[in-house]
This record gives C-alpha cells, sequence and structure tokens, in this order.
C-alpha cells in the first residue's frame, strides 16, 4: 500500500477537508497515475451530500481524472511510464456478464466498480476517486488521453462528454437530423458542441436569455427562450431528439410535443423527484422517452478520439482544491461556464 493525499467528505453535513488514505500497489494488470486535473460533476455533490440516498464515509469524489502513468504492472500493454491517462466513472466491472460482454460495463449486471462512492469487486474494499494525488486502476479501465490537448479542457469529458456524446450516438445525431438541447450547463453545453460536431442542426432550449450568445459561441444554429410565451408552439414536431440536461423537476410532456414522428427525448440530467408523463404525448406520434447514463470503456474512448480530432474540449474554469467547497455552491447557483477543472498541483 502507498499513501495518497485527497479531499474527503466525513459526513453528508462536513465540507470536503484534507484527507491522508491508503491506494493499493500496483497489480500485474495495473496503471498508477499521478493525478493532474480531475473535474467538479454535479454528481459529486448529490452524492457528498447523501443526496441520493446511497453515500458512504469517508468519501474522496471525483470521476473525471487526468494524469501521468507513472508506474504499470509487468503484465500492462497499452501504457508506459510518462502517458497521458484518464479514469472515468467507473475503475471496474465483473467483466463477464452479458452487459460487459457487450461493452457496456456501466450496466454490469453483477457489480460495477464506480470511481467512488463504490466498493472494489471484492464488494468490501472502498473506491476513493479524483480529488486526490493518484490512483491506481485496471489497466482495462484506463483510457488514452492525446497529448498536446489542455488537459483541464479534457478531464470533464470522462463523465460531461461521454454522458453527452451516448445518446447522440446511439439516436444517430448527424447531418439532416434536427436535434434540441434543453438546458446549457456542463452537460448542455457539451451536448450542443458534440451534435454540431456530429453535423446535426442544433436548437438550444432555455429559460435563460444570458445563455443567448453563448449557445450560439457554443455551435447551435438558434435559441429558443422557452420562459417566452408562445416560444414553443411553433417549434411541435420539429426535432428528431431532444437531449434534456434539466436535473430539477420539470414538465417533459410538452417536450415530446416537439418531436417528430418516432422521435426521442433521451434525459440525462437526474431528477431528485419523479417526472410525470401523459400516456398521450407518447402514443401520438409512437414518440419514445429514454434515460443514458455513460458509455461503456470502448465508446469512452471513441468519444476521446472524437472530442481530440474536432478539438471539442469542456469550457472549464481551473481552481485549487482549497476553494472546491466554494465552488461547490456555485455549481449549485449555476454560477459556473461551464466546469470547474480542479489543479490538483495545488493539493
Amino acid at each position: 500500500m502507498s499513501q495518497a493525499r485527497g479531499y474527503a467528505a466525513q459526513d453528508a453535513k462536513s465540507p470536503l477537508a484534507p484527507f491522508r488514505f491508503a491506494r493499493r500497489q500496483p497489480g500485474a494488470r495495473d496503471v498508477h497515475i499521478r493525478i493532474l486535473y480531475c473535474g467538479i460533476c454535479h454528481s459529486d455533490i448529490h452524492q457528498v451530500r447523501d443526496e441520493w440516498g446511497s453515500s458512504t464515509y469517508p468519501m474522496v469524489p471525483g470521476h473525471e481524472i487526468v494524469g501521468e502513468v507513472t508506474r504499470v504492472g509487468a503484465q500492462v500493454r497499452r501504457f508506459k511510464a510518462g502517458d497521458l491517462a484518464g479514469v472515468g466513472c467507473m475503475v471496474d466491472s465483473c467483466r463477464a456478464c452479458p452487459s460487459c460482454q457487450a461493452g457496456l460495463e456501466q450496466h454490469c449486471q453483477k457489480h460495477v466498480s464506480f470511481t467512488y462512492n463504490g466498493t472494489e469487486q471484492d464488494l468490501k474494499t472502498p473506491t476513493f476517486g479524483g480529488y486526490s494525488s493518484d490512483i491506481v486502476v485496471a489497466e482495462r479501465f484506463v483510457l488514452k488521453v492525446e497529448p498536446g490537448l489542455p488537459l483541464e479542457r479534457v478531464a470533464p469529458l470522462l463523465c460531461a462528454g461521454i454522458t453527452t456524446y451516448s445518446p447522440l450516438k446511439r439516436w444517430k445525431a448527424g447531418p439532416g437530423r434536427r436535434v434540441a438541447v434543453r438546458g446549457v450547463g456542463g452537460l448542455g453545453h457539451m451536448a450542443v458542441k458534440l451534435a454540431a460536431a456530429m453535423g446535426a442542426e442544433v436548437t438550444v432550449l432555455s429559460g435563460s436569455k444570458s445563455k443567448g450568445p453563448d449557445a450560439k459561441r457554443l455551435g447551435a444554429h438558434e435559441f429558443v427562450l422557452t420562459s417566452r410565451d408562445g416560444a414553443l408552439a411553433r417549434l411541435a414536431g420539429r426535432f428528431d431528439l431532444i437531449i434534456d440536461t434539466v436535473c430539477a423537476p420539470h414538465d417533459v410532456n410538452e417536450m415530446l410535443g416537439l418531436l417528430k414522428v418516432e422521435g426521442a427525448l433521451v434525459l440525462v440530467g437526474a431528477s431528485p423527484k419523479p417526472l410525470e408523463v401523459g400516456a398521450f404525448p407518447l402514443i401520438v406520434g409512437r414518440r419514445i422517452l429514454a434515460g443514458s447514463l455513460i458509455g461503456g470503456i470502448a465508446e469512452t474512448q471513441e468519444m476521446l478520439d472524437f472530442c481530440a480530432r474536432h478539438k471539442t474540449l469542456c469550457d472549464v474554469e481551473v481552481i485549487a482544491m482549497k476553494d472546491v467547497n466554494k465552488a461547490y455552491e456555485r455549481v449549485i447557483r449555476g454560477d459556473v461556464r461551464y466546469r470547474f477543472s480542479i489543479d490538483l498541483a495545488t493539493l
């Protein structure tokens, strides 16, 4: 075991604070990574504050990790010391169930080892995340990062990027397809960038007038202020796909009405309360209401490669580790454009 440094929550009410803990020594198929940057995801806040009712403590959050490989096990073939590497929302899975065999490790039917607030495959050893000095991960769950990119802007792709890339790819966003993105935040801004890079016609749906200039800068072809009376009426039946990033209770029925026949509304924002869905907005038009989590490891690597080719990176504000608690409050207020990235050199 080796000693690692990080910031942890000791319970749901305490602020994040310095914390020392043990990391395992790299095994034959493991990669040891010195963490350079880690993004702040809103799900970090939900879990630190036990808003989803599944938190365990002490908790070191962080699943948007980019760093430098320092050591590798004897059987590691894809990485060597000095390489850049990324770690996303998972650090292991059973690898044998039908989901894992299909490259859908995020839906492992036995046990997903999430990067933090989870356990390793032994179901006992806790996982600690990226608000820390280093991490040890099985090679199969480590991702390649192209050199020369601004790493602080790459890190949040490991959640915000793959969360939006996966449904855009599945529902075939591209030339000739009309895609709407509801909400422009950490997830929404990447959905806009990615859909535009894929060649789709992109519309942003937002209740905030101030997001209009940003929507165009991010690649949207049109911005619609949803709070304006009658703004949505002219959009009825227009879209092939709507990516809904809103993580608060909201009306999804009005969004369903904006879809074409067999169009899809995909939820990637996690509302803490159930959403009411009427039958007729689905039945009329044979529309689809779906949800999407992240992507498997292969798809996440595909997303990183796509973003590198198209220079489609997150908009970030870099902060020091000591400012993480202030950053949490700013995320809750929506006071960041559009993702915080922690510089772990400040740990």
